[in-house]
């Protein structure tokens, strides 16, 4: 299929597994991307495999001139922007020190703040106005499980992205009208080699609160991103939407109560 045909997209994050993923199928989908990531390299990597559809940035999702610097880039080189895919993020792995609001210091607190919630907010600021001048346009916001429920620690990480819902929901009834769409995905653990190696024991504990049979990868991010960013989605707007196999779904002593059952069947 050719959802995307003659659609541009900018991706933030995009050397990234999850940006990395939906960058690819933007592209089988007819796409072009522009792959924007704070490692060059990573953004290169990606873009070399996908040729002359997909160009690589530098992107310093904490500094607004980069932000400006990557949609003006993309503006004149594809011509027109229709799709904007806020992915990047400052994660948990790259601040230890998020913990509980007494632990956390206000440095932490200021740059994922910076990265998370202000980078989304400097790109939305620069691409929506190409968006109104064309008539149309897909936002898609990357949030979180985080950012609907609390955790033991990551303070600064989960009201970035709670944040970002409320961005979305205010972007979407802003510009609704204008023909700018804007959803958010809150993804649950979404396993990569990476997360498998970081993540441990981590991944078989969420893995036993998960209601689906496998936890997701990245390619069930890229192809709900591919469906909100297309024609097909014209009526979906102001939504945050959970990919996470249902982690949410239930009562929280929900695992337990399984494991209970099965045991009075033996």
């Amino acid at each position: 299929m050719q959802r995307l045909a003659g659609k541009v997209a900018i991706i933030t994050g995009g050397g990234g597994g999850l940006g990395g993923a939906t960058a690819r199928r933007f592209v089988a989908e007819g796409a072009k991307v522009v792959v924007s990531d704070i490692s060059l390299k990573r953004a290169q990597d990606v873009a070399n495999d996908l040729g002359d559809a997909a160009l690589a940035l530098f992107l310093d999702a904490g500094d607004e001139k980069s932000i400006k610097a990557v949609v003006d880039e993309a503006a004149s080189h594809f011509g027109r922007i229709d799709i904007l895919h806020n992915n990047h993020a400052w994660l948990s792995d790259n601040m230890p020190d998020d913990l509980t609001v007494i632990d956390t210091p206000f440095e932490t607190w200021d740059k994922t703040m910076a990265v998370n919630l202000r980078g989304y907010f400097a790109a939305a600021k620069y691409v929506v106005p190409h968006m109104i001048a064309a008539g149309s346009g897909s936002v898609i916001n990357m949030s979180s499980d985080s950012g609907l429920r609390s955790d033991t620690a990551h303070i600064s990480y989960g009201v970035s992205k709670a944040a970002i819902n409320m961005l979305t929901y205010a972007m979407a009834t802003q510009h609704g009208r204008q023909g700018v769409r804007t959803n958010s995905i809150a993804p649950g653990l979404i396993v990569t080699p990476y997360v498998r190696e970081v993540a441990g024991e981590l991944v078989d504990l969420v893995h036993r609160h998960t209601p689906s049979p496998e936890l997701g990868d990245p390619t069930d991010i890229a192809a709900l991103c591919v469906y909100l960013a297309s024609d097909e989605a014209r009526f979906i707007n102001g939504q945050v939407i959970s990919c996470d196999g249902g982690l949410l779904a239930h009562l929280p002593q929900t695992a337990d109560h399984l494991d209970w059952m099965a045991r009075q069947k033996k």
